[in-house]
C-alpha cells in the first residue's frame, strides 16, 4: 500500500505564489515519474507538470515560465512552485506517483487533491 499526502493549497490573489507538496509513503521500492494534474469545474483533468527520476521535466504550455516542479527522492516528495498565479489557474490540484513496490509490483496512485483558488 502507498499513501500520498498533499498540502499547500489555498486562496491567493492574482500575481501571488503557492507551493504544493505531495509526500509518498508506504511500501515503496522506487519511484519513477511524479506529476501534478489539475481539474477546474466543468473541465477535464489536465497535466500541469511532470518530472522523472532523472529530473527531466515537462510542463503544460499554460504554466511554462511560471510553475516549477521538483522532487526530493530521499523524502519521496514532489513539489510544485507556482508563481504569477492567474484566476485561470484555479482548480483542484492532484499529484500522481508511479513506481514499484517490493517484488517488482508497479503502482500508480493519486493524491486526494488540494484546492487552489486565485481571486482578488
Amino acid at each position: 500500500q502507498v499513501q500520498l499526502v498533499e498540502s499547500g493549497g489555498g486562496l491567493v490573489q492574482p500575481g501571488g505564489s503557492l507551493r504544493l507538496s505531495c509526500a509518498a509513503s508506504g511500501s515503496i521500492a522506487s519511484i519513477n515519474a511524479m506529476s501534478w494534474y489539475r481539474q477546474a469545474p466543468g473541465k477535464q483533468r489536465e497535466l500541469v507538470a511532470a518530472i522523472t527520476r532523472g529530473d527531466s521535466t515537462n510542463y503544460a504550455d499554460s504554466v511554462k515560465g511560471r510553475f516549477t516542479i521538483s522532487r526530493d527522492n530521499a523524502k519521496n516528495t514532489v513539489y510544485l512552485q507556482m508563481n504569477s498565479l492567474k484566476p485561470e489557474d484555479t482548480a483542484v490540484y492532484y499529484c500522481n506517483v508511479v513506481g514499484w513496490r517490493a517484488g517488482g509490483v508497479r503502482f500508480d496512485y493519486w493524491g486526494q487533491g488540494t484546492q487552489v483558488t486565485v481571486s482578488s
